[in-house]
């Protein structure tokens, strides 16, 4: 069986997209509806702009999901008996597996971005990576720490990502190496993404994605909160409002993927982490970058 999976926010670089805005009327059209939609020409960000100004939160969800999207649209031999995405890619896999449209999906990931962006202001916050831990002990860590700190990805055993208020996750990340882990170090990002403190985001999502119509998807998604198989709309609108606050169960959703059949996994979108990613987790497997 073929799993799809779709990378999120970190995937990005200059220059993403232009190889198919240029090879494909398909793409052409579908990056110009993009513009359209977002009131503004991301595909000049995406094609020229530098690595910040593709770093600010607004610009990179739009950026990373069109370029999956887009590419998944492109693709031939494009046929799913499964897929899943990293925090954002969810959305990118939903539309992939038509469960959303192309144009619902942006304005869903375009809202997410600015009501992120938002609720990073309002607490300094921020993330961290830790290396060489078991999830348990990690989890345990973040508990014994005074203040907001979660475990917010399970990328692949020994990979971790907490999240939490700024002075919290300093203090998990000296407990992380007293603890013995390898590395525990402050991530680039704008502020404690899949935590607590994405709360006011949440509430705002939640309005727009009840708004929006979801169909019954083609083939199952294994959401980042469940890291199982989900096919009922209902079920999908409820999981994808919970994401934003809850931890991304990536180690869990492909090992259960795995169980479920999938022999090979492609990574649709920019870069490579997830393939990366899925062989830590399991080296049997096959992984293919589109």
């Amino acid at each position: 069986m073929k799993a799809y999976v779709f990378p999120g926010q970190g995937a990005q670089f200059t220059g993403m997209g232009k190889d198919l805005y240029d090879n494909s009327t398909l793409a052409k059209e579908l990056f110009e509806k993009a513009n359209e939609i977002l009131g503004f020409r991301i595909t000049a960000i995406m094609f020229e702009g530098t690595a910040e100004e593709l770093k600010e939160t607004k610009v990179t969800q739009p950026a990373v999901f069109l370029h999956s999207v887009i590419l998944a649209k492109t693709l031939t031999d494009f046929k799913p008996d499964m897929v899943a995405g990293h925090s954002l890619g969810e959305f990118s896999a939903l539309v992939a597996n038509g469960a959303l449209s192309f144009e619902d999906g942006l304005r869903l990931v375009s809202k997410r971005a600015l009501a992120m962006q938002k609720a990073c202001e309002i607490t300094p916050s921020t993330m961290a990576a830790v290396l060489g831990l078991d999830d348990r002990i990690v989890e345990e860590v973040c508990d014994a720490i005074d203040g907001v700190v979660v475990a917010a990805n399970y990328n692949c055993p020994g990979q971790l990502v907490i999240s939490g208020e700024f002075s919290a996750v300093e203090k998990a990340c000296e407990a992380m190496k007293s603890a013995g882990a390898k590395r525990a170090l402050l991530l680039p990002v704008g502020g404690a993404f899949h935590s607590p403190m994405m709360e006011p985001a949440r509430e705002k999502l939640a309005a727009a994605i009840e708004a929006t119509t979801f169909a019954k998807p083609i083939c199952p998604v294994y959401q980042n909160v469940t890291a199982s198989a989900v096919s009922d709309p209902t079920e999908i609108k409820k999981n994808l409002i919970i994401q934003l606050t809850a931890p991304v169960r990536w180690t869990q959703s492909v090992q259960q993927m795995i169980a479920d059949g999938a022999a090979s996994f492609t990574e649709v979108g920019p870069g490579k982490v997830l393939v990366g990613l899925v062989n830590k987790i399991n080296k049997e497997v096959e992984t293919v970058s589109a």
